[in-house]
């Protein structure tokens, strides 16, 4: 017995792409029912709206790449109710298999939400951990061309003449800077003095032209992440820069992730075996976020250095026999517990100084 339109459920697929988006629409059986391209604007996404609910009940719709192209497709079919599935892009195998076009892949974007094989929600990416995304990113860009300054100065003075060579030795890096920066190189270019001179002196303001930046955007996104996570940042060893990129990993709504599990799994720090032998250990998965997994690994630092806690259990396990690298495993599975628990249930207030280490061997 068939069903009415209208009562016939259906599931969508999105693949999307900088200018368009294709989506295609499936029944509850599978079957293809139609597909059709619209352009990446905001009437786009209407009409891409009223085309797959006008086949049956829209049960829910796969959207290819909901932190690129499809991000804003996403947030506008969330706001009207639609329930919106992260689809990953078929690997290169199966692309080879089943060959490559936009229906190809809108489709079985669809294929993967109606089976149950893509179930992961997107980041919502509409309230303050958006907005400290964002600003970590022009902060991240300004960290990266202050350092690519540094070392640019510090290639120059090695083949520099001897006397800007000299007058720049011993100097530490602040010093540097400022003295570099008040260099008034002659206006003949032609001579490599000259022009080694305007080359540092550019280089330097340069230099402190990001330094200037990042200051401001420090200021700027430190308010937010304590807004956005007073309880995170109460965890030891933890400040608004590791705070601010863990915030961003697990985006605004965190409940996303299912499990603690999920998140150690999203960040790199969930135990796969690498037992061979006679030998039985486990080490970390290199998958997942590297910019979180770094951000536990500064976390991890902090506290093997200056918690007394943290420190006892580094004896503890290095007398047990197990190396650096192994209880540095530990410890960041460990801080990803805490930080899960941080991002998906306030905890009771506390105080900086308390680190509950009870791990498990």
């Amino acid at each position: 017995m068939t069903h009415p339109e209208h009562e016939r459920r259906i599931f969508a697929g999105v693949d999307t792409h900088g200018h368009t988006h294709h989506a295609a629409v499936i029944d509850e059986l599978g079957r293809h029912l139609a597909d059709r391209e619209f352009p990446a604007t905001t009437p786009g996404y209407r009409r891409l709206h009223a085309f797959v609910t006008a086949h049956g009940h829209l049960e829910a719709v796969g959207v290819e790449g909901t932190g690129a192209y499809g991000a804003e497709l996403a947030r506008h079919l969330a706001d009207a109710g639609v329930t919106v599935i992260e689809v990953d892009r078929p690997d290169r195998r199966t692309r080879r298999a089943k060959g490559k076009s936009d229906p190809i892949d809108a489709y079985a974007a669809a294929t993967a939400v109606a089976s149950g094989r893509a179930t992961g929600r997107p980041k919502t990416r509409t309230g303050t951990v958006e907005a400290i995304r964002v600003l970590r990113i022009a902060r991240r860009s300004a960290v990266k061309a202050r350092t690519q300054a540094i070392n640019q100065i510090r290639a120059l003075l090695v083949t520099a003449p001897a006397a800007i060579r000299e007058h720049a030795a011993g100097l530490p890096r602040t010093e540097l800077i400022r003295t570099l920066a008040r260099l008034r190189p002659g206006t003949d270019l032609a001579t490599p003095h000259n022009a080694t001179k305007t080359a540092l002196r550019a280089l330097a303001r340069r230099h402190q032209l990001m330094d200037q930046e990042i200051t401001e955007l420090d200021a700027q996104i430190a308010p937010l992440v304590h807004a956005a996570a007073p309880h995170l940042l109460a965890l030891y060893g933890i400040g608004p820069e590791t705070a601010g990129q863990l915030l961003v990993t697990a985006g605004d709504n965190p409940g996303r992730m299912r499990s603690e599990a999920a998140f150690a799994h999203l960040t790199g720090v969930a135990p796969v075996p690498a037992s061979s032998g006679r030998t039985h250990r486990h080490r970390l998965n290199r998958g997942g976020d590297r910019a979180a997994n770094n951000a536990l690994h500064t976390i991890v630092l902090v506290r093997m250095r200056y918690d007394a806690r943290t420190r006892a259990y580094v004896e503890r396990r290095t007398h047990e026999g197990l190396s650096k690298k192994e209880i540095i495993r530990c410890l960041k599975r460990f801080v990803a517990r805490e930080v899960y628990h941080a991002l998906t249930t306030p905890p009771p207030a506390q105080t900086r100084h308390e680190n509950p280490l009870t791990l498990a061997a």
